[in-house]
């Protein structure tokens, strides 16, 4: 995969937990995990390269939060447009 993406699982019309998809090789796993803002916990690889960022509370994560984060990890920022289904709730 060579572009991020958002996956969200709703509950009732409302989002209970997201993923954001970094780019990656299809057969690359986490091995570990960081918790960092609240609501949001980094995937790693065992190699350390991060793969994806869990969105656990989305209705307490913001779009500068995240990106923050995905600056950090040298990553582009994510728009309000992709993050539109999550900063809905």
């Amino acid at each position: 995969m060579k572009d991020p993406y958002l996956e969200v699982t709703f509950r009732h019309g409302r989002p209970i937990a997201a993923y954001y998809y970094l780019p990656r090789d299809a057969n690359e796993k986490s091995a570990r995990t960081r918790r960092v803002e609240p609501g949001l916990v980094i995937d790693f690889t065992a190699e350390g390269q991060a793969i994806g960022i869990e969105i656990t509370a989305p209705g307490k994560v913001s779009l500068a939060a995240l990106n923050a984060v995905l600056k950090e990890l040298g990553h582009a920022p994510a728009s309000e447009a992709d993050l539109a289904p999550v900063l809905a709730a």
